[in-house]
Order: structure tokens, then sequence, then C-alpha cells
């Protein structure tokens, strides 16, 4: 079962959960860590909060005979977010373009519309800026 920051942490966070299905107090925890016995309520809370330092779940995890697996997973493709991103800036920076065209009574079908944000969308591809704010392509 993989957990993440939008799935709810096992009651008590996962050292505790741990720990107790070990059947270790928080005073070996503490013993193992190096720390006082107090801490390691503090740290459990911490977790709970996702407010816990990465390093003192490397240790806890070491103390705990667990390996800390910290990943960060791409919900799609990394090139298909880039790829819509593009397409997102090509749109936007055409729209501005279309209307002036409506304007001058030069407007484009639907179709032509869409072959124009894939080309440029094609061209922002490998661009520095992709991710910015503004709208005009670079």
């Amino acid at each position: 079962m993989r957990a993440s920051l939008d799935q709810p942490l096992p009651n008590g966070g996962w050292i505790r959960a741990i720990r107790q299905a070990l059947g270790m107090s928080a005073k070996d925890l503490a013993d193992r860590l190096g720390v006082s016995q107090q801490t390691i309520p503090d740290i459990e809370r911490s977790e709970q909060a996702l407010t816990v330092k990465l390093e003192t779940l490397r240790r806890a995890a070491n103390a705990l005979e667990c390996d800390l697996v910290y990943a960060l997973v791409p919900r799609n493709s990394l090139d298909a977010q880039v790829k819509e991103q593009a397409r997102r800036k090509a749109a936007e920076h055409l729209r501005s373009i279309a209307h002036h065209s409506r304007l001058e009574d030069q407007s484009v079908t639907a179709d032509e519309s869409m072959a124009q944000i894939e080309e440029l969308a094609a061209q922002l591809v490998d661009r520095r800026g992709l991710w910015a704010e503004s709208t005009s392509p670079r």
C-alpha cells in the first residue's frame, strides 16, 4: 500500500504504527535514536502534522529497521505534462491573435485554430519559460 500526502497516515503515523507493531516502546526507540524518551511523541506528532524533517524520518526508519522511501511520482508522464502545458500556452497566445483577426474579419475555422495551436505548442515544448505565467511565447 502506498501512502501519499493526499491519503491519511495510519492512526498515530507510520513511526508509531511500526514501533507498536514491533512491540517497541517509546523509550526503546529513543534509546536507539540516542534521544530522550519525550522526543519520540514529538517526532510522532510532527509526522502526523506533516512537519517532520526527512532526516528525522530517515533516522527513525533506520532505528526501526525500515527503509525510508521518498519519491515524487508524476500523476501523468512528464512528456504529457510538458506537451499539455505547451498547448495551454499556445492556445492562450493564439486567443489574443484570434481576437484581433476577428476584428479585422479574418477569423479562422476551429480546425485551423487547432492546427495552429498544435504547431505553436510543438515549438514551445523545448523552450525556457514554458511554465512562466506570461502569455507570450519566447
